[in-house]
């Protein structure tokens, strides 16, 4: 008799040296990312800077992020993903080095650049989770605990980085990172097992080229189009012919070579398709509405509250951070209990009310109001919707190639950031008659958003795709479990 039972939980003894090896490493990411917002005007002024250079090394560092992100898990696959980990780490460290002892923001741009490798950090430490944890439930907890903190170390980052470049300037930030860079070098080798993919064949590098140059474009192409008066329209046209001759090339790419980096079976799936356009639409939708139009509605003395910039974080950002990483840890409960999908879809449905809600904050003085539509939204998406879209990259791909999807997803995360504030802010920008345009941009977030909803109506769901390791993991334990009650004795 066959049964399909949930493989054993994880003993502590394991899990907590390697969540502290991959939280450590997620953390050193997220100070990458984060930890710099409050300090661009003191490099400004320490480097003898203009803020569009300041910017210009910042969209460096997002936009290598996400041309690493792409292919870096599907090395990992092959070469050793604790292998390719630790050196993301350690090149990093390099780059927070470089920008350290940066004398000039050209030096600064470079570091810069060498951090964007610890862009797939996230996807990889999931994709190595997941090697260790067969159980689904407990699986999906420690998801939750790791993905939170992506969405920002509860604000503390920004408040910390801060403090560190008002009183000892910028540079001290980039030490910070390489500490923990070099803790996360050190802790990976004691907390993480070795693994790679089922078959190991080689890179297909004939097929990242074509990858990275089309997603860079189109990344490039929206953050110009964002500037919006002042952007080259010129510039932003080829960049985006540029992007689609890219992805023409590397789809004929995948049909030719032995070893594809993501097969074209794989790209024409609803996985695939149907999971990378609702991130992208999420992204889209909700990004620059949370980092971009409220924080600024807050501080408008006209159309809003009138926060100075010393407090408006504190009102915007930081509880809506704070409350995605503590409800994180609840939503890999939930989607252990009722599945992924339907939690994201609780997640995005609960993020369109919130959003459309902070279109009332347009007028509004009360400072209490901006806390609640930040604490609210941090739950339905940071806390929820981010998290379950980080799931399923890691859970509905297949085992024999288990770094495509995570990194693809990665790089529609940051093309759908980029995307947000291009769109988002043209058509505030469009509306700004209209006591400012934050509305019209805020709504057209909910829109977008409304999309991102009827996409994930297509994410199958991943108990019923067979060829992923969860699937792998009750079928080996169903015959485990029918092994034995076949050769046990059986009594009179």
């Amino acid at each position: 008799m066959s049964t399909t039972l949930e493989p054993r939980k994880a003993p502590a003894a394991a899990i907590i040296p390697l969540m502290i090896a991959l939280l450590v490493a997620v953390f050193a990411f997220q100070l990458n990312a984060s930890m710099l917002a409050p300090a661009l005007a003191t490099m400004e002024v320490e480097l003898n800077a203009t803020p569009a250079q300041i910017g210009m090394t910042q969209t460096a560092f997002f936009t290598a992020a996400a041309l690493f992100s792409l292919f870096l898990p599907r090395w990992g696959d092959l070469i050793g993903r604790r292998k390719v980990l630790i050196g993301m780490m350690i090149v990093t460290g390099i780059g927070c080095l470089v920008a350290a002892l940066a004398p000039n923001v050209t030096v600064l741009f470079l570091g810069r650049l060498i951090q964007g490798v610890a862009g797939p950090t996230v996807p990889l430490c999931l994709i190595i989770l997941r090697q260790h944890v067969p159980n689904e439930k407990q699986y999906a907890l420690l998801l939750g605990i790791v993905t939170s903190v992506n969405g920002g170390i509860g604000g503390v980052d920004a408040i910390a980085g801060g403090w560190l470049a008002e009183h000892f300037g910028f540079r001290s930030i980039f030490w910070v990172m390489a500490v923990f860079c070099v803790a996360a070098a050190l802790a990976l080798p004691f907390g993480v097992k070795e693994s790679t993919a089922e078959t190991t064949p080689k890179m297909d590098w004939l097929g990242v080229l074509p990858l990275a140059v089309s997603i860079g474009a189109l990344l490039t192409a929206f953050n110009e189009a964002g500037k919006l008066a002042d952007a080259n329209w010129f510039l932003v046209i080829a960049l985006f012919a540029i992007g689609i001759i890219g992805v023409v090339a590397f789809y004929n790419i995948e049909k030719r070579v032995k070893n594809p980096l993501v097969s074209i079976e794989y790209l024409g799936q609803r996985r695939t398709w149907a999971l990378l356009l609702t991130t992208l639409l999420t992204m889209t939708g909700v990004f620059a509405v949370m980092n971009g139009l409220l924080p600024n509605l807050a501080q408008d003395a006209t159309h809003g509250a009138g926060m100075s910039a010393g407090v408006v974080s504190w009102w915007t950002l930081t509880p809506y951070a704070l409350a995605g990483l503590v409800f994180g840890p609840v939503a890999g409960i939930l989607a252990g209990k009722f599945g992924y999908k339907i939690v994201l879809q609780i997640g995005i449905a609960a993020t369109i009310i919130g959003v459309a809600g902070a279109t009332f904050l347009v007028g509004s003085t009360s400072n209490l109001a901006y806390l609640g539509i930040s604490i609210f939204v941090g739950i339905t998406y940071a806390g929820i919707a981010n998290i379950m879209l980080n799931g399923l990259g890691v859970v509905l791909s297949p085992a024999d190639n288990q770094g495509y999807l995570p990194g693809m997803n990665a790089g529609a995360f940051n093309l759908g950031a980029g995307i947000s504030f291009a769109i988002l802010f043209a058509v505030a920008t469009s509306f700004g008659d209209s006591n400012g345009g934050y509305a019209a941009g805020m709504w057209a977030g909910v829109i977008i958003l409304a999309l991102a909803f009827l996409c994930s109506l297509l994410i199958p769901r991943p108990e019923s795709i067979t060829d992923t390791v969860a699937a792998r993991n009750l079928a080996a334990n169903a015959t485990d479990s029918t092994d034995t009650t076949d050769t046990a004795p059986v009594g009179n």
